[in-house]
């Protein structure tokens, strides 16, 4: 079992096994103790093991065993404590009695270790107050270390670019975490092998800090491309089909992601609240001032099943025909973004029409309805609406709104 994390080896193993499938992607590095936006790249966090022996020193709770056991960036410790001290360093689920949470503490420095409830409750009856307990954790934390992730760009005729994010960063976690990562692997093999319209930009990154940094070294690129795109996680069980739309719900890859379920006859999915579910990458990709309209697609949402954060969410509950599922609904979103024309302003506030031939040169206080089409045309040209939005924006067929885009585009007004 991997151990990953934000950072550490595990997380670096795991994309060197991605770079052996595709050669081409980059793993990129973030030292340690830098500054990104109001974050700071964390110290690299590895451990060696962890583990806690009773008086007759057996061995009752082993990080070697599930990787789930330890609580993510726990500080190193090597110290003899008694039963009422390590009960309080014990976290447990009491819903799911036999399962391992999973849990964290990236930026306060603690310890603890995770079981299931059950041997939580064994644990507090079987031993006495004054018993003691020795507890060995050797991690170590590592001020030149670094963050990474991997990148991995497939080009396409166009400067537009649509952006596929996954995260890395959990351990032991089948929906929750490789899902997302295989299914990206499963859309490059896929769109590797097509002439592509539009570029892909497929990113593995740790969760939160992972996309932070990634904005920190990419932001102007990204805002400049990047018309939409999606951020996969949990989405590998066959329970349900679910998606979260952008911040602006009418990005051209909120629309395609609609489109997809009903190209692909999925009448039954469930569309998650920005303002109230989002928990993920989404949530960077979209703050003001980045405004990097990207979708999420699940199938069921991560915090919506039983064995979430837990050592439930296993192979029982990820499937190949879950996870086959969630492929298509990506490929199929994809592929519609693929060919969605999404026209972006070249200029910064309204071009000169006139010296293009484009407006009358003599004022007359009156604006001809073509004229007024072409401007309405220009407000939504952000390289947020597609051309299909466009035409309902202004009220304006799609013919005739494909055919001011065409007349702009050879003008050089717009993307």
């Amino acid at each position: 079992r991997l151990n990953r994390s934000i950072t550490g080896r595990g997380t670096l193993r795991t994309l060197k096994i991605i770079k052996n499938e595709f050669p081409n992607l980059k793993i990129i590095k973030i030292k340690s103790g830098k500054k990104v936006f109001d974050w700071t790249v964390p110290n690299e966090w590895n451990v060696s093991e962890a583990f806690v022996l009773d008086k007759n020193n057996k061995i009752i709770i082993d990080f070697k065993k599930n990787n789930l056991h330890l609580l993510g960036y726990s500080i190193p410790v090597n110290k003899y404590i008694n039963k009422r001290y390590l009960l309080k360093k014990l976290y447990y689920q009491k819903n799911l009695p036999n399962a391992i949470p999973y849990l964290s503490s990236y930026y306060k420095k603690r310890w603890g270790f995770c079981v299931s409830f059950n041997d939580y409750k064994k644990i507090n009856k079987k031993y006495k107050n004054d018993d003691k307990f020795k507890v060995v954790i050797k991690s170590n934390f590592n001020k030149r270390g670094n963050l990474n992730y991997g990148e991995l760009i497939l080009k396409g005729k166009s400067s537009q670019e649509i952006l596929v994010s996954t995260y890395i960063c959990h351990p032991s976690m089948a929906n929750n975490e490789l899902s997302g990562p295989l299914v990206s692997m499963g859309l490059i093999n896929y769109f590797k092998k097509i002439n592509l319209n539009k570029t892909l930009r497929f990113v593995f990154i740790p969760e939160t800090i992972g996309s932070i940094s990634y904005l920190n070294r990419n932001i102007k690129k990204l805002r400049e491309n990047v018309i939409g795109g999606y951020n996969l996680s949990c989405i590998g069980d066959d329970r349900m089909h679910s998606c979260m739309l952008s911040k602006i719900k009418i990005s051209p890859s909120d629309e395609a992601i609609l489109e997809a379920y009903k190209k692909l006859n999925i009448k039954k999915f469930t569309v998650y609240s920005f303002i109230k579910d989002r928990g993920s990458d989404e949530a960077q990709y979209n703050y003001p001032g980045v405004d990097i309209p990207i979708t999420s697609i699940f199938r069921t949402k991560y915090g919506k099943f039983r064995e979430y954060h837990t050592s439930l969410d296993d192979f029982k509950l990820v499937t190949i025909k879950g996870l086959f599922g969630g492929f298509k609904v990506a490929r199929e979103a994809i592929k519609i973004l693929q060919r969605k024309v999404v026209p972006k302003n070249k200029i910064l506030c309204e071009p000169n029409m006139g010296k293009r031939g484009l407006y009358p040169t003599l004022s007359n206080g009156r604006i001809s309805k073509s004229i007024r089409d072409k401007m309405n045309f220009l407000q939504y040209a952000d390289g947020k609406h597609s051309t299909d939005l466009i035409s309902k924006k202004i009220n304006l067929s799609l013919s005739k709104v494909n055919k001011i885009y065409r007349n702009l585009k050879k003008h050089d007004l717009i993307i």
